[in-house]
């Protein structure tokens, strides 16, 4: 959608005459304020703009769609005179791109086509950023827009927290499926808005377990207490939820791992589908940690006891996947 603003109806019309046989829907403002009230309204994919019109011209329009974050990238093509003043301060208010009147209607065309197609490859990065969000944190989902090979493989010092909810399973068997999809809905909600709070990557979401990692790709400083703290955080929201299921005959609470150590992390999958992972020994305790873990209770690997100013119970735990019993800490809480 094409939106062409001018006050006179004949410069409006000769627009639609030049636009609408090519197929481009056009719609019509007659002052920069209605433009801007259009804008607003959503769908347009470039505007045409005359500067000469009552109340506010057109480099004030201009100006204002640039500063609205909805519109700042919207192509926007002024209509001018042919006074190089008025083009200077044309591209100075944020124009893309101006013709001078009277126009050249393959010249006009060729400049609507080309930058219809820029936005349409800006849209494309849009929703490419959009599927980032995710399951990263915004300010890493525009890291990684501006920089793909962020989530190429590499060896990294992480904390990885794995959070899960004590007798889900048990839960998921007999309760109904549109019970299961409300608290994992509420559940998955509140553990997004704590991981965004401290920085952390969502690497994991696989029903009821989630796992988050620190310090990749975004840099936390002192990841193994940032770790503790939300294992924390996530513990009394997954708490406070638990007193909702309660009175609706659901008994739920939360259990969490905490590891600290290096890690490869990076794209998993394939094109089809991939997500931004960690493996290695870090991502396995965490998780087998997790597993034990009874309702309630973070156990902390030695690494995180060690690099955490914490308050914890030592114990020696059977792992799957361990030959040896592993050493844990038990959290009771944060010195």
């Amino acid at each position: 959608m094409i939106l062409v603003v001018d006050d006179l109806p004949q410069n409006v019309r000769l627009l639609q005459a030049v636009l609408s046989p090519r197929g481009y829907e056009v719609a019509v403002a007659t002052s920069g304020e209605e433009a801007l009230a259009r804008l607003a309204e959503g769908g347009i994919d470039l505007v045409l703009l005359d500067i000469v019109m009552p109340g506010m011209d057109g480099y004030e329009v201009c100006r204002a769609i640039r500063a609205d974050g909805a519109t700042e990238f919207l192509p926007v093509v002024m209509i001018t005179a042919s006074g190089e003043q008025e083009k200077k301060r044309a591209l100075e208010a944020g124009a893309d791109d101006f013709v001078a009147k009277p126009f050249d209607h393959a010249e006009l065309l060729a400049r609507v086509r080309s930058l219809l197609r820029i936005k349409r490859y800006h849209d494309e990065i849009e929703r490419y950023t959009a599927g980032l969000r995710q399951f990263l944190p915004p300010q890493v989902a525009e890291l990684v827009k501006a920089d793909p090979s962020v989530l190429e493989s590499h060896r990294r010092e992480v904390a990885v927290v794995v959070c899960a909810l004590h007798e889900f399973a048990a839960f998921a068997e007999t309760a109904a499926p549109e019970d299961v999809m409300r608290v994992l809905s509420a559940y998955h909600e509140h553990v997004a808005v704590a991981v965004d709070a401290v920085g952390g990557t969502l690497a994991r979401l696989a029903g009821d377990a989630v796992t988050v990692v620190l310090n990749d790709p975004l840099v936390v400083e002192d990841p193994a207490g940032v770790a503790v703290r939300l294992a924390l955080s996530l513990r009394d929201a997954v708490w406070s939820l638990g007193e909702a299921w309660t009175r609706l005959g659901f008994t739920l609470s939360p259990a969490l791992g905490v590891s600290f150590g290096h890690a490869t992390i990076g794209r998993i999958g394939s094109e089809r589908r991939w997500e931004y992972a960690p493996v290695g020994p870090a991502p396995l305790l965490a998780e087998r940690l997790c597993e034990v873990a009874s309702a309630g209770q973070i156990l902390l690997s030695q690494r995180s006891y060690a690099a955490a100013d914490v308050v914890a119970i030592a114990t020696s735990l059977s792992l799957r996947g361990f030959d040896q019993p592993v050493s844990a800490w038990d959290l009771v809480g944060v010195e």
